[in-house]
């Protein structure tokens, strides 16, 4: 693998494996320099949100970056007060103007906000069927949630973002992802930071000349999870993306597996504060 590694999605687009998170990136300057930095760095996803407050920066910078718009996946998600089936596709429409693109990589319901996501979805598919989105998908959606989703739809989410980290595994989740063909993107990856001072982690580090947040970022792909670490820090932008000169053993695979605390850093989907 190397950083322009990507995951097939059933539909047979091909997704990067590892892009840049760009939530709370709020000050413009320094969202067009982190950006602007990842893509020099060889990072070729980026995700960001109508929540987050930086498409137009997100648009603006891969405009300057001399890459071709067909080579950088860009992935944004409908916020909740935006839900049902008509506010989706106008909320996209904004998203999309913002962006100044003429179509997006991947579209996401940002939360199964529980009177809307289902109709949220239908939306995502006409989108879909537009040709307007390259993939579908949806973002904190439990299984039961994806359950629904399955039921109705006429085209299985392709992707769900989730909050996933060495103290929130997902293990159950990921399976029935995979066994319905949904790739698993980890949002916050490093537990916002919070697995970071792990002894276990730690110590894996120091046999293998690593940063904690390598050796993390290293086991998310050996466990096939998407990923999209947030940085503003260059010098941080580029070590997270230097993880494709190692690979952790299986015994050290197994050690991080038994650090599994089912922790959220986040809010759980099912207790999600909808109304703001």
């Amino acid at each position: 693998m190397n950083l322009q590694s990507t995951k097939t999605l059933t539909n047979g687009i091909e997704m990067p494996r590892f892009g840049l998170g760009v939530y709370k990136m709020t000050e413009r300057d320094e969202t067009l320099q982190a950006i602007d930095k990842a893509l020099k760095v060889g990072y070729r996803a980026i995700d960001t949100a109508s929540l987050y407050g930086n498409e137009v920066e997100v648009g603006e910078a891969i405009r300057h970056s001399g890459i071709k718009r067909d080579d950088i996946f860009v992935t944004t998600k409908v916020w909740n007060t935006d839900q049902g089936y008509d506010a989706t596709l106008r909320a996209f429409e904004v998203s999309l103007k913002k962006l100044n693109m003429d179509y997006l990589d991947l579209y996401l319901t940002h939360w199964a906000v529980p009177e809307t996501f289902e109709e949220t979805y239908r939306a995502i598919e006409r989108l879909y069927d537009e040709k307007l989105i390259r993939a579908t998908g949806v973002s904190n959606h439990h299984q039961h949630h994806l359950e629904k989703l399955l039921a109705k739809a006429n085209i299985a989410p392709m992707v769900n973002q989730v909050e996933l980290h060495p103290y929130l595994q997902q293990d159950a989740l990921k399976a029935f992802c995979a066994e319905h063909g949904i790739a698993v993107t980890a949002w916050s990856p490093l537990g916002r930071g919070g697995v970071l001072d792990n002894p276990t982690i730690l110590e894996i580090a120091q046999e293998l000349g690593k940063s904690a947040a390598q050796i993390v970022l290293r086991w998310h792909l050996q466990k096939d999870t998407l990923i999209i670490p947030k940085s503003v820090t260059p010098s941080r932008i580029e070590e997270n993306a230097q993880i494709y000169d190692f690979e952790l053993t299986q015994a050290q695979m197994e050690q991080i597996a038994t650090l599994n605390q089912n922790h959220r850093f986040g809010q759980d989907p099912d207790n999600f504060k909808f109304n703001f």
